[in-house]
């Protein structure tokens, strides 16, 4: 894996001689934060060695490399989940690969499921722990040069990232909650009674991504701020049929006060 993650790492800064401060992983029907970015190149994933593709509607499949919040960025504009079929080592080669190029903040949004009852579709939530039901990224061969064997999880969200996503949130009068996220396989949503365990266990959303990417970047000591949009509820009374349509127009809808927070971070950082 090291040699891969080297191999397309060079690939990446010979094509594209960008040298980004922030890594941006952008969710379901969120892609669109790019048209705000003063866009200094792109990369195609499938001209990247090594790189999986995007199989999912929605997922554009592309690296942008530009100029967000006074801040150089290199965005994914589409992600890799478990459910497609790709290991967990393949879902987070492009952090590995982002961290290699030089960034020092990862900030990550997705599209979730509520199950707080306090929650509604379009809110926004900063997520400040997780609970893992996915397989973790780090099973296998141990690399020295990647972090820690047993990297610490006590923070895996950074305390004054979250502090200051609340105050965006707060000052701009967007109604953004704290909570647990939930990671599962998927790729089908979950039963009422799957959503009730869920939320018996610590779970204020549910989704099926973010947090293997997370997991490998506090394994290389990465600070990780990640922003849920609650498209769809997981709440007794409130559950009913969804498709992936729908998911994706609750994420665009709500996809200004998430760019307008993420922007206003970058700035801060």
């Amino acid at each position: 894996m090291l040699e891969k993650i080297k191999e397309a790492t060079l690939f990446v800064k010979q094509k594209t001689g960008f040298e980004p401060e922030v890594g941006i992983i952008l969710g379901t029907g969120l892609g669109r934060m790019v048209d705000l970015m003063d866009i200094k190149t792109t990369l195609d994933y499938e001209s990247i060695p090594h790189f999986p593709l995007c199989t999912v509607e929605g997922h554009t499949g592309r690296l942008v490399f530009g100029i967000l919040g006074g801040k150089k960025v290199v965005a994914m504009q589409g992600r890799f989940h478990y459910y497609e079929g790709y290991t967990m080592e393949q879902v987070t080669f492009p952090v590995r690969i982002m961290k290699f190029m030089g960034i020092n903040y990862l900030l990550i949004s997705n599209a979730s499921g509520g199950m707080n009852p306090d929650f509604e579709v379009g809110d926004l939530m900063i997520l400040n722990d997780h609970i893992n039901l996915i397989p973790s990224p780090l099973i296998g061969k141990h690399h020295k040069e990647l972090g820690a064997r047993f990297p610490d999880m006590s923070e895996p969200y950074d305390l004054d990232l979250i502090a200051m996503g609340c105050e965006i949130a707060r000052k701009n009068g967007i109604k953004a909650h704290e909570g647990c996220y939930v990671a599962v396989t998927g790729p089908a949503l979950e039963t009422p009674k799957e959503y009730e365990f869920l939320r018996t266990i610590g779970g204020d959303a549910v989704g099926m991504s973010t947090v293997p990417e997370v997991i490998v970047a506090r394994q290389m000591d990465l600070p990780c701020f990640a922003l849920s949009v609650i498209t769809d509820l997981g709440i007794p009374g409130k559950i009913v049929k969804i498709t992936l349509d729908d998911v994706k127009k609750a994420a665009e809808k709500a996809e200004p006060q998430m760019t307008l927070l993420m922007k206003q971070m970058l700035a801060s950082l």
